[in-house]
C-alpha cells in the first residue's frame, strides 16, 4: 500500500527486548538489568511518542515509531522518496540499533544520522580510538585487557590510568575505583568486567580536566560547527560511573524523582571561561565531520584542562535525545522543545 504523506520512522530497541535477550542468553538479573539500562533512552522518549506525532503532523509528516524488531519488514515497505528513518539507538554487540541505519541502506531509504559505519565504529572503543589518533586527534592511546591478560599493553602513565568496558555505553562498568595508579589493579578490573559482561577492557592514561559533551542537531543540511552546544558537565565528581547514570534514565532515573533525589548535573558553556579550549573543540569536530563523516545528530565528549589542552574521549553517532543535556542543548539553540526540534529536522530532509 502506497504511502500518502512523508513519513519519519523511528527505530528504537526496548530496554526490556534487551533484557529478555540477554537473559536467555545467561546473565544473571542484574547484570542483565544494568547492560539494557544503556537504552533508557527508549523508555524516556517513547511517552513522548504522541508530541513527536503532533510536532510531525504540524509539519505534513506522519510519524512511524518502530520496535528495533519489528524493523525488517516495515523498512522493507516503505517508500523510498517518502521515508525518513531515525536511529534512536545503536549497538552492535550487547545491542543492536546499529542494524537500522544498515536496513534503510539497503532498502535505499534516506536517514539521519551518520553511515552504519560509524555505528559500528563508535561502539567498539580499541577500534575507534585508533582510527582518532590516526587522523592526529587527541584521544588518549590506549590498552586492552580480557580477564585479567594483557592483548595490548598499555602506554607508561605517570598519572595513572583509566579503566572502561571496550563495548559497553552509559558508563557501564565504570566503577569508583576505575582510576587506578598500578597495572595490576587494572587487570583486577579487567577480570571483574570480564565476569559480569564478558567484555574487554581498554585502558587508557588518565587524562585530568573538567568533563565536557559538545552536542549536534543539523536541524538544516548545511548547519555547520557554529551549531554546537559546548558545555561543562559538572556532576560532583572527577568522572561520571555506573551508578551515576543510571541515577539518571530510564525506570531508575524516574524512581529518583518521585523519591525527590533526582539531581542532574550542572551544565556551563565552555566558551564562557575558556574561549580557546571551545575554539580547539569546534576545530577538532570539524575534522570528525569533513574526515570521519559525521553529521546530522551526534555527540563527542571531552576532557578539558585549566591551560585549555583537550582531550578526545569518545563519540556517539546515537546522543541521548532525551537526556537533560540535548534536551537543554535543543532549547538553548534552536529555541524547540526536543519533539520539535526532531519534527523540523525531519520536515526539511523530506520536504527539500
Amino acid at each position: 500500500m502506497p504511502q500518502d504523506k512523508p513519513t519519519l520512522i523511528l527505530v528504537y530497541e526496548p530496554e526490556k527486548a534487551c533484557l529478555d535477550r540477554l537473559s536467555a542468553d545467561g546473565y544473571p538479573a542484574d547484570r542483565a538489568l544494568e547492560i539494557s539500562s544503556y537504552l533508557a533512552q527508549s523508555t524516556d522518549l517513547k511517552p513522548e511518542f504522541g508530541r513527536l506525532a503532533e510536532a510531525c503532523k504540524k509539519r505534513g509528516l506522519a510519524f512511524e515509531p518502530v520496535e528495533l524488531d519489528d524493523a525488517a519488514p516495515i523498512l522493507a515497505k516503505a517508500d523510498p522518496a517518502m521515508t525518513l528513518v531515525w536511529t534512536l539507538t545503536d549497538g552492535i554487540a550487547y545491542f543492536r540499533g546499529g542494524v537500522a541505519p544498515a536496513l534503510a541502506r539497503l532498502n535505499g531509504l534516506r536517514t539521519i544520522g551518520a553511515d552504519d559505519s560509524l555505528f559500528a565504529l563508535c561502539q567498539d572503543k580499541l577500534r575507534s580510538g585508533a582510527v582518532l589518533a590516526a587522523l592526529g586527534l587527541p584521544a588518549p592511546q590506549a590498552g586492552l585487557a580480557r580477564n585479567g591478560a594483557w592483548l595490548v599493553e598499555p602506554p607508561a602513565s605517570p598519572k595513572g590510568w583509566f579503566v572502561k568496558p571496550n563495548r559497553l555505553g552509559a558508563k557501564i562498568g565504570i566503577w569508583p575505583d576505575s582510576r587506578v595508579s598500578d597495572l595490576g589493579h587494572a587487570l583486577e578490573l579487567s577480570r571483574r568486567v570480564f565476569s559480569h559482561y564478558r567484555d574487554d577492557v581498554v585502558v587508557q592514561p588518565y587524562v585530568a580536566g573538567r568533563n565536557v559533551r559538545a552536542s549536534f542537531l543539523g536541524l538544516k543540511p548545511e548547519t555547520g560547527t557554529e551549531a554546537l552546544g559546548i558545555v561543562f558537565v559538572d556532576s560532583g565528581g572527577d568522572f561520571q560511573t555506573m551508578a551515576d547514570s543510571m541515577a539518571l534514565y530510564g525506570d531508575t532515573g524516574q524512581a529518583a524523582k518521585d523519591a525527590g533525589t533526582y539531581a542532574e548535573p550542572e551544565l556551563e558553556a565552555v566558551g564562557a571561561s575558556q574561549p580557546e579550549a571551545d575554539r580547539k573543540i569546534r576545530a577538532i569536530v570539524q575534522k570528525l565531520i569533513s574526515a570521519l563523516g559525521l553529521r546530522d545528530v551526534f555527540s563527542v565528549d571531552f576532557r578539558v584542562e585549566a591551560d585549555d589542552t583537550v582531550h578526545l574521549i569518545e563519540f556517539e553517532v546515537c546522543p541521548g535525545l532525551p537526556c537533560f543535556d540535548f534536551r537543554d542543548y535543543c532549547r538553548k539553540q534552536w529555541g524547540m522543545s526536543l519533539a520539535d526540534a526532531m519534527a523540523e529536522t525531519a520536515a526539511i530532509r523530506l520536504m527539500s
